[in-house]
């Protein structure tokens, strides 16, 4: 899009606003720091509330089997225990996530709030305990007796799946909770006859935490005056945990607030509605006491909703010259014991299914994707939902046949990415315009301008191992109501509504139904709002997070704030800087059309410079309704509501990495990492790097070090952090980011979503490194995590083929 052609469409009505400088592409300090760097950050456990009483949980010990008895009597004896409540107790509505597809295809699993009889996974809360103290809580839980018909668990693929497995769900047989064939070209076997290279990929990913810094919680308190319960709780999606609390609780949804503090990450797994809040506001609700409950990193790490098992089958044709000519693909994802709410176990396989054609012109298209059902914690959308995994395994596709064909892995790539837009794609998807191309030359330039080719090739001369690999991709951001209808979600999010205020003094507060965990909303939102009505940042106040203080909200995930609540958040905006106009245009008698917002002023567009500020004007709306022209209603307030009724829109990015592994050692050493991306209009840069920076530590994180591990009685390995490896900041290269702009033509602001981008294209940027560094051995790996006994295995194999190949050739 041309720059006079964006910014006509960026203007979209005739709000002119001015402030002199744009807010919007300007990297302004972050408003949140200065509170949360100097330890004034208000998280829920800092919240206190008189005669406040704590939570924790008795959980199952064993993966699978019946509660014969639950005895909490001695639990009660607990010095400071005040109460202990099991299912029977507490009779609460279980939580059933649906979506409307045959009962072939879907079964539905409901989650009850606590086990009543039958336990599916180790860590399943079975009672909570309520106490004085935190401490006591703990004791009180360790004083619980519970016995069980044991029964053997399902705990990976292979047993799940096979003849007479041991059914996690007795309605779902061969446990399998999801089973659709979304996509199937008619004639795609004939092509791979037909084909000069066919490729198989066979790639696996390991279980993970999502580990955001602050651990799940809540607050619940009754309010007698407004006979409400309230709810403080870290959750991305409050409305969400509104509605179903008050399900499960019979209560009206009006009876529910549901409020949320500052929050330490949350990356997709508080994106979903967990039991233990639930049972939290129901002890809450039966004691008329407040109740806190704090998970423990032992509880995160083991109990907590977990992410990213899963095995992609892949078979793809190409060309003689290295054009794709169809893929085939068998997904399966392990999703745990449960659905989550409200997105299902269809969340991971049906996103693989339907975007895995990804950045490349495919011209024929097979897949089945399935959601299997295990003994271990259920799972949840994790920063990227299974774009991490199919992006890896596709790459690795393209890897494999630049290899067969003898092409350059780049060249490969730009044979085949997306370059005519709009483009619609064999998953029946419009991609809206991008840098598809531009952002592979441009990281390949880097690399090359820096010598990294060069230096790869003196150390292959020293005798060391150095390995480049790349990654492609696009991140669909703008998720709508279309969007989600198509996976046939009986909770189908997508609108999000915002309201903007002003105040007698000119102030502004902007109030949103997305949620920030990290993002900057307080100044992103902020820059979008002064920016369209020409006022000055310190004058905009962000309010978030409160169900009381809008109608409804679908929170923040899938990279949608900004696309979706900062569109919103634009148009109610404009709305207020037109009712601003009409007031002065009234109080001046001048036409509307001669008026313009300047610098928190309403004056002229042309002719004498007759200006009315926005204080005045605001007098005039709330504390002088006398001088209202006719026809003009007090109060300056507008409400807007902004959907993506198109498939959205779509980031882009290229990654680019070095590697070095040791012999010896087996380590893999990051020594180069470049991203060139492109989300639209940066509304902030610095947040957008930021984004970035932490989304790609976490790619590497499941490349090379985390996984959750299970042993054969399904008790989680993976206890603390001496178990689960985590990358500090000595793992975490310096990263150069570079950035493309192609705006969106579907958002108001231009902008596209940046959040998961970096831990999109991570894991497949890694591989393919590590692989060809691996080249020479002849070896190549093809699942994350990479340990480092596997690369010292293939290196040491190869040091053995090499020596005897050279005594080979000595005379006898």
């Amino acid at each position: 899009m041309s720059p006079d052609a964006f910014a006509a469409h960026a203007a979209h009505g005739s709000a002119a606003a001015s402030t002199g400088t744009p807010l919007v592409g300007t990297a302004v300090p972050r408003r949140e720091d200065p509170r949360l760097l100097t330890g004034q950050g208000r998280f829920v456990d800092d919240i206190q509330a008189p005669h406040m009483l704590h939570a924790q949980f008795v959980r199952a010990s064993v993966a699978s089997g019946r509660i014969t008895s639950l005895d909490l009597s001695a639990v009660r004896e607990v010095p400071g225990v005040v109460a202990a409540f099991t299912a029977q107790d507490l009779d609460l509505k279980g939580i059933t996530a649906g979506l409307h597809r045959p009962v072939e295809e879907y079964v539905p699993t409901e989650m009850p709030v606590l086990a009543g009889d039958r336990v599916r996974f180790v860590g399943e809360p079975l009672a909570i305990v309520i106490a004085e103290n935190p401490y006591a809580a703990e004791d009180g839980i360790e004083a619980a007796k519970v016995t069980y018909d044991v029964f053997p668990p399902a705990l990976d693929e292979e047993a799940a799946l096979a003849d007479g497995a041991p059914l996690v769900h007795e309605r779902a047989a061969h446990n399998t909770l999801l089973d659709v064939s979304l996509f199937a070209t008619e004639g795609i076997d004939e092509i791979f006859t037909g084909a000069a290279c066919t490729v198989r990929v066979e790639s696996r990913t390991g279980r993970q935490n999502a580990l955001p810094l602050e651990t799940r919680g809540a607050l619940a308190q009754w309010d007698a005056r407004e006979e409400q319960l309230v709810v403080h709780t870290c959750t991305q999606i409050p409305h969400q945990v509104r509605t179903v609390m008050a399900g499960c609780l019979g209560l009206d949804e009006r009876a529910v607030r549901v409020i949320v503090p500052d929050m330490g990450g949350g990356f997709g797994i508080k994106c979903v509605v967990g039991r233990e809040e639930i049972a939290v506001g129901a002890a809450a609700l039966r004691l008329r006491r407040p109740v806190k409950w704090i998970e423990d990193r032992k509880d995160a790490l083991t109990a907590s909703f977990l992410a990213r098992e899963q095995h992609y089958s892949l078979r793809a044709a190409f060309d003689a010259d290295g054009h794709i000519l169809a893929l085939d693909a068998d997904v399966v994802c392990d999703m745990g014991a449960y659905s989550c709410y409200p997105f299902t176990v269809g969340i991971e396989p049906l996103m693989a299914s339907s975007e895995m054609p990804g950045v490349y012109r495919l011209p024929a298209y097979r897949v089945r994707g399935r959601a299997i059902t295990t003994n271990k914690a259920p799972t949840a959308p994790y920063r990227g939902v299974s774009r991490p995994q199919y992006v890896m395994a596709v790459e690795r596709v393209f890897e494999r046949a630049a290899r067969e064909l003898g092409l350059d892995p780049v060249e490969i790539r730009r044979r085949n990415v997306i370059t005519d837009f709009p483009y619609r794609g064999v998953n029946n998807i419009t991609y809206d315009p991008g840098s598809y191309r531009e952002s592979l030359d441009l990281c390949e330039q880097v690399l090359r301008n820096e010598g990294w080719y060069d230096r790869q090739a003196e150390a292959a001369g020293q005798g060391r191992h150095l390995g480049i690999g790349y990654s492609c991709f696009s991140e669909r951001t703008g998720y709508g109501t279309a969007a989600f209808a198509q996976r046939k979600m009986k909770v189908v999010p997508g609108f999000d509504l915002a309201e903007v205020r002003m105040d007698t003094t000119g102030a502004l507060t902007v109030t949103t139904g997305t949620v920030s965990h990290g993002q900057s909303h307080e100044t992103t939102m902020a820059q979008i709002a002064a920016d369209e009505l020409g006022l000055d940042l310190h004058k905009v106040k962000l309010h978030q997070g409160d169900t009381d203080r809008v109608a409804y909200g679908w929170g923040t995930f899938a990279s949608r704030s900004i696309a979706i609540g900062g569109s919103a958040v634009r148009r109610a905006a404009r709305l207020l800087g037109e009712r601003l106009r009409v007031l002065a245009a009234g109080l001046l008698d001048v036409p509307y059309e001669d008026t313009v917002l300047d610098q928190g002023n309403v004056r002229l567009r042309e002719g004498p410079q007759r200006v009315v500020s926005f204080v005045e004007l605001a007098e005039v709306a709330y504390l002088r309704a006398d001088l209202l022209p006719v026809g003009i209603e007090p109060g300056l307030t507008a409400t807007a509501s902004f959907d993506t009724l198109s498939d959205g829109t779509f980031s882009n990015a290229t990654h680019g990495v070095v590697v070095e592994l040791h012999e010896g050692t087996g380590q893999v050493e990051i020594l180069k990492y470049v991203c060139v991306e492109d989300c639209g209009v940066a509304i902030n840069p610095t947040v957008v790097e930021g984004q970035c920076r932490g989304g790609i530590a976490q790619g590497i994180a499941g490349a090379l070090y985390e996984q959750v591990t299970y042993d054969a009685q399904g008790d989680p390995e993976c206890t603390g952090f001496m178990e689960y490896k985590v990358p500090t900041a000595a793992e975490i290269p310096d990263i150069t980011i570079l950035h493309l702009e192609t705006p969106s033509l579907i958002t108001e602001t231009g902008a596209k979503g940046a959040g998961e981008g970096g831990t999109i294209g991570a894991p497949a940027a890694v591989l393919n490194a590590v692989n060809d560094a691996l080249r020479p051995t002849g070896i190549e790996l093809e699942n994350t995590p990479i340990r480092p006994e596997q690369v010292q295995l293939a290196l040491e194999q190869a040091s053995y083929a090499h020596q005897g190949h050279e005594q080979h050739k000595e005379p006898a």
